[in-house]
């Protein structure tokens, strides 16, 4: 689980670099995307402690996460505003999921302190990742050209993605 959720920061973090090297000057959505990204950094040293403490391997595809985040967002970017809000906004909507199960799955683990610490972990990142869907739909991410193709292809590299993480 923790090194599934240390992937999805790394990636994450890939993505809104991505993003702020397009998008970073755009006054508009700029420091809406730097807000998310400050977020994802810090969900992404939590993990990173997380994985230490408990002594779980690293993905071996950390490269590939960060080159594939990156490419995601600097890509979606590339379209425009609206298309890497749709980007993030997708995303997001896929983490709340994941979020969603895995927290859904500690909840069946009772009486370990360790395991309540890691569900309040995660149920706030999960509100932070809500957040950041809430605003890429504020700044227009469903005015993205060819929003619905775009999104699709989003959530499902994104359920690969986790498929991938949580066995590699």
């Amino acid at each position: 689980m923790l090194r599934v959720d240390q992937a999805g920061e790394i990636g994450a973090d890939a993505i809104y670099r991505g993003q702020m090297a397009v998008l970073g000057s755009n006054k508009d959505v700029g420091p809406a995307i730097q807000h998310m990204w400050d977020q994802e950094k810090l969900h992404l040293d939590v993990m990173n402690r997380l994985v230490g403490e408990n002594r779980i391997r690293p993905s071996a595809l950390t490269p590939f996460w960060t080159a594939a985040g990156f490419a995601l967002g600097a890509g979606s970017a590339l379209l425009g505003k609206e298309a890497a809000m749709a980007c993030t906004e997708a995303v997001e909507d896929v983490i709340n999921e994941h979020y969603n199960d895995q927290i859904r799955e500690l909840i069946q683990i009772e009486g370990n302190k360790e395991i309540e610490k890691l569900q309040n972990v995660i149920r706030e990142f999960r509100d932070d990742e809500l957040g950041h869907m809430h605003t890429a739909v504020e700044y227009d991410s469903k005015k993205a050209p060819l929003y619905d193709p775009l999104t699709a292809i989003v959530r499902q590299g994104c359920r690969v993605a986790i498929w991938v993480a949580s066995r590699v």
